[in-house]
């Protein structure tokens, strides 16, 4: 079950702060406050654990840490401001790494790779197939055969570089490329989510963390979690995986981080280093978001945060490729496909 790995990544987190961390004291004292720039609307999963992470932050820092949500273009708009902003250490950004790694691919955001930044990573996310609560399927199988046939199922995501987009992606390939399902964009999780639960779309494949409100006010109904395990959320009944319908499928949970770009004085970075294996890394309240919310406490940085979360981003690279969003090769970018993919 996907509570199992929960619990191993929680504690090979905890077991990881031995070695990883560093000075009693911090080296670097920032003396004006410091932006995350959040690149989707107020409300959806990036928003939401940057918000429970920002505190943290700022505490240790001594500083005020804003959470500044500048939202568009698949979350491409605010990354490149951050890229954008001078590399003092007073702007960073935050998003899953499977984003930032992938813009470049897509052509969203020129000349970057993932090794512009820094990683600290917090959580793992996975989406959700859920549908409006007055909708007649009653478990995945019954939609992917209505998505299979009917061009009017619509389903609501964050555009197609968004969790929710790559998921319906996967979906129609796991599903042999034959889903008829269009999909609506909006400018974020929450707003896709809202859409289906007012009916405005039939379906919503973002994240849970996302659906979790709406799914406890049955607003909508989840069928299935895109995963090979079954997804338990306190309070909620166990969310089947999706493997019971498409076995073949590759799954792998999504990382989410903070994201400091190169090119700052390397004391920024030693301090957050320090400030991620004390104190996120041993978060209550980050433990108790992702108990509450459907997400795995994960959090890592540098080295191990990259090796945890590659195999996600190899293989949304390579998935663009084969499905023709790519404008630029990944190994351009230091991304290589393994054969067959």
């Amino acid at each position: 079950m996907l509570t199992k790995n929960l619990a191993r990544l929680a504690g090979a987190a905890v077991l990881a702060i031995s070695a990883t961390a560093g000075p009693a004291l911090a080296q670097w004292q920032p003396d004006k406050p410091i932006n995350i720039i959040v690149p989707w609307s107020a409300g959806g999963s990036t928003d939401q654990v940057t918000r429970v992470v920002a505190p943290i932050l700022e505490e240790a820092l001594g500083t005020p840490v804003v959470v500044v949500n500048q939202p568009g273009a698949s979350g491409s708009i605010g990354t490149k401001a951050a890229l954008d902003a001078p590399r003092d250490g007073y702007t960073w950004t935050a998003n899953a790494i499977a984003n930032n790694a992938t813009y470049a691919v897509t052509g969203l955001v020129e000349d970057t790779s993932i090794e512009d930044y820094h990683i600290y990573l917090h959580v793992a996310n996975v989406p959700v197939i859920s549908v409006n609560a007055d909708a007649p399927y009653q478990d995945f199988g019954e939609l992917l055969e209505a998505m299979k046939s009917d061009d009017s199922v619509t389903v609501g995501t964050a555009g197609v570089n968004s969790s929710g987009g790559m998921a319906l992606a996967a979906i129609n390939e796991a599903a042999g490329g034959d889903v008829l399902a269009r999909m609506v964009t909006y400018d974020g999780g929450n707003p896709a989510v809202l859409a289906t639960a007012a009916g405005e779309t039939m379906v919503t494949t973002q994240l849970a963390v996302e659906q979790t409100e709406m799914i406890r006010a049955g607003k909508i109904r989840p069928l299935a979690v895109l995963s090979d395990g079954e997804l338990i959320i306190e309070g909620l009944d166990p969310i089947p995986p999706i493997t019971n319908w498409l076995p073949d499928m590759h799954v792998a949970p999504d990382y989410f981080g903070v994201f400091i770009p190169t090119g700052a004085p390397q004391e920024v970075y030693d301090t957050v280093d320090q400030i991620w294996a004390e104190k996120v890394m041993t978060s209550e309240a980050l433990m108790t978001y992702a108990t509450e919310r459907g997400a795995v406490f994960a959090p890592s940085f540098g080295e191990e945060a990259m090796d945890k979360a590659m195999p996600v981003v190899i293989a949304e690279a390579c998935a663009r490729v084969t499905r023709g969003e790519a404008v630029l090769d990944p190994s351009e970018i230091g991304i290589d496909c393994p054969e067959g993919m």
